[in-house]
């Protein structure tokens, strides 16, 4: 007898079940073992979609305040986290059901369990019922990364928090120490504050968003300062001790030495993949760092066992490991896959402002380019951003002045996240800047903004 399926995912993320979906439409038999009570992932349930709809909430909450200044008289606005809670859990409902709707659609065979491999074709799900073993052609592990933890303070979702924990806090904290900032860091500190905390952001590095382009890191410090936020970079926390009143942190740095106070902390220092006890060892997959070594189509050393998203060294982004499982499974299938250029994956950060880019920063196109020269347009200089109140941030270019090839695009400001996807195609269409720029864009519009940067980068801004 042949084996059951042609492929089993083990994990349901935006990796998982996009992998199975793209495989069944390939006309593979196949099965998503998935671990949670319900499909979707970290992404899903503890991650990109609850914290983007309590930063909805936070810029709807913002919003408001400043309501009289378009001419709408409001009363006292106050945040209810219980009620935002529930929106932001209403929303993940809906997209898991959208899951299993797409899983029957597609006649993809959804199984609840721990999966484990236990050879180069089997996979054996320990579930409410026992365990029972799967046989299939192909393995494909999505299993995920869950939150980093450090031993100077190790979680305890009361006072020292997760990622995970803070989606939960039943009362908004009166004030906050955020460690890390990165994109979850800055999220969260986003949110909070405009729910209401006194949050003080600390970072390692040099700058917030370290992987941004310098000129967007210090333009988010500069307007998280205007918010009220306090930015703390080239910070260490040594030591972090819980209170009485809270959490105290003991804080060493350039012109810091001593203490700060808050009633909680959130560690935001990254994610850890999820791949100890999958078996995978077993098979002969030696793993680095606990991430699993694959090649350009995402196989390991073990034919017919493919690995993506958080479990693999690349970035950390639900878009990544979607684009990795249809590679994956078009791979196995035959289906002409082609290798993923990881130089233009988009980053997106859904703070406020938001932070969306693509490409070289300038420091690194200064690096490998000889000619290089950046245009930038300020979001103040453009008439829909006046008309929305949000003129905080710009959108930059980086160009090699050689062959007028697009290089980078940075964007900080009100939708930079969506706004960001025409750099994206440019990009992918290897356009020039005189190309971007002799494309007509709608005015008014927030994405004339991108057109402008693009004039400014050859020499003659319009509007600025």
């Amino acid at each position: 007898m042949g084996n059951e399926y042609d492929l089993i995912v083990i994990g349901s993320g935006p990796g998982g079940y996009v992998a199975g979906i793209r495989a069944a439409q390939l006309g593979l038999e196949v099965a998503v073992v998935e671990k949670d009570p319900k499909f979707g992932g970290t992404c899903l349930h503890r991650g990109c979609i609850p914290t983007k709809a309590l930063l909805h909430t936070a810029g709807l909450f913002d919003e408001i305040k400043k309501a009289g200044s378009f001419g709408v008289r409001v009363g006292d606005a106050e945040v209810d986290l219980g009620e935002a809670h529930a929106y932001k859990d209403k929303v993940v409902a809906k997209n898991a059901k959208g899951i299993e709707y797409l899983f029957k659609k597609n006649k993809v065979v959804g199984v609840h369990g721990v999966g484990r491999v236990i050879g180069p074709n089997r996979v054996e799900v320990g579930g409410a019922d026992g365990r029972k073993t799967l046989t299939t052609d192909n393995i494909l592990i999505a299993t995920g990364s869950v939150p980093r933890a450090i031993p100077i303070a190790p979680p305890d979702g009361s006072r020292i928090l997760n990622s995970d924990h803070i989606l939960k806090v039943a009362e908004v904290p009166k004030s906050l120490i955020v460690l890390g900032a990165g994109a979850v860091g800055a999220e969260f500190a986003s949110i909070f504050a405009s729910f209401g905390s006194e949050v003080t952001l600390v970072e390692l590095l040099p700058r917030v968003l370290p992987i941004e382009d310098e000129d967007v890191s210090k333009e988010l410090t500069r307007v998280f300062r205007k918010r009220g936020i306090k930015v703390m970079t080239g910070v260490t926390i040594d030591e972090v001790e819980t209170t009485g009143r809270g959490v105290e942190a003991r804080l060493t740095g350039e012109g810091v030495d001593g203490s700060i106070e808050a009633s909680h902390l959130l560690v935001a220092v990254g994610r850890a993949p999820v791949s100890r006890g999958l078996g995978l060892e077993a098979l002969g997959i030696e793993l680095d760092r606990g991430y699993v070594p694959v090649d350009e189509f995402m196989q390991t050393s073990v034919p017919g066992v493919y690995a993506i998203g958080d479990v693999v060294a690349t970035p950390w982004l639900a878009h990544v490991a979607s684009a990795e499982g249809i590679l994956a499974v078009e791979h196995m299938a035959g289906a002409g896959a082609r290798p993923l250029n990881y130089a233009l994956v988009p980053s997106v950060t859904y703070c406020e402002p938001e932070v969306g880019s693509v490409g070289l920063t300038e420091a690194q196109a200064r690096e490998s380019y000889e000619k290089v020269t950046v245009g930038k347009f300020p979001m103040s200089a453009l008439a829909k951003a006046s008309i929305v109140g949000k003129t905080e941030g710009f959108v930059k270019i980086v160009r090699d002045e050689e062959f007028d090839e697009l290089l980078g695009v940075h964007i900080i400001g009100a939708h930079a996240t969506d706004l960001i996807a025409e750099a994206c195609v440019a990009m992918q269409l290897e356009s020039t800047t005189e190309e971007l720029f002799r494309t007509i864009h709608a005015h008014p519009t927030l994405s004339e903004a991108m057109a402008e940067a693009a004039h400014a980068a050859v020499g003659h801004a319009i509007h600025f």
